[in-house]
């Protein structure tokens, strides 16, 4: 099991920490399935960058970055060395702890 503490640039809102996660699962469907808001405009199949986010812990608990999200991180607002796409973010492995910073997502129009 998991646990993932999703931090958040966007004020006023308070970081979260969600336990007992799951694996086989993305980053993004676990932020939907708790009712945190991480756009998806492409509805999750790595073909935009509204699920951008940056991992600060963890990094091993999750799939590997492949070439086709390297490209689509490098289309995504403020792009950093620990960027990702939250729908390709899977959660490998037994158990670990992770830390996600999530963008202001008052950037993004639409869903």
């Amino acid at each position: 099991m998991y646990n993932i503490t999703f931090n958040f640039e966007q004020k006023g809102q308070q970081s979260i920490t969600l336990t007992n996660i799951e694996g086989d699962q993305s980053v993004l469907e676990v932020a939907l399935k708790n009712n945190i808001d991480l756009h998806h405009n492409c509805g999750g199949v790595c073909a935009c960058s509204t699920c951008h986010l940056y991992i600060n812990k963890g990094e091993d608990f999750l799939e590997e970055l492949s070439d086709k999200e390297e490209d689509f991180i490098d289309r995504a607002i403020n792009p950093r060395l620990n960027s990702r796409l939250g729908c390709q973010c899977i959660l490998i492995g037994s158990s670990g702890d992770i830390e996600v910073t999530l963008p202001d997502q008052t950037q993004f129009l639409g869903e």
